[in-house]
């Protein structure tokens, strides 16, 4: 059985080749995925069709190059968070970004039950304006 930190590793991993439905496959049916106030893409979506549509399906019609890649985690219990970095290209503007992020997932029974992202929006939200 893999850890939760595994877990969060492996979602990593499947996001940087693209794989969605592995990302979507260690969440929960009913997922509270929280994205940072004020970001292009701010709020909760619920459950893993809710995640594909409010915010993956947008950063792949957006974005040329979108990444998320952690440098570290930290695990206590349930809960695992990732430190890393945003980086993209605004298709629309040409223009590019990078910003820090925290991604902060809990866990019951092996499945991920909420994702909470904290980031600078204003830096992620540059590119996006003409």
């Amino acid at each position: 059985m893999s850890s939760n930190l595994d877990v969060v590793r492996g979602v990593y991993a499947a996001f940087a080749v693209g794989n969605i439905p592995g990302v979507l496959g260690v969440l929960a049916e009913n997922v509270h995925w929280t994205e940072a106030a004020g970001g292009p893409y701010g709020g909760v979506s619920v459950g893993a069709n809710a995640v594909l549509e409010n915010v993956f399906m947008k950063i792949g019609g957006e974005w040329d190059g979108f990444a998320a890649v952690p440098s570290e985690f930290v695990e206590q219990g349930s809960t695992v968070v990732a430190l890393g970095e945003y980086s993209g290209t605004y298709k629309a503007t040409g223009k590019n970004f990078s910003a820090p992020f925290a991604h902060v997932w809990k866990f019951s029974e092996g499945r991920a039950i909420s994702f909470h992202q904290y980031t600078d929006t204003a830096v992620h939200l540059r590119p996006m304006q003409g």
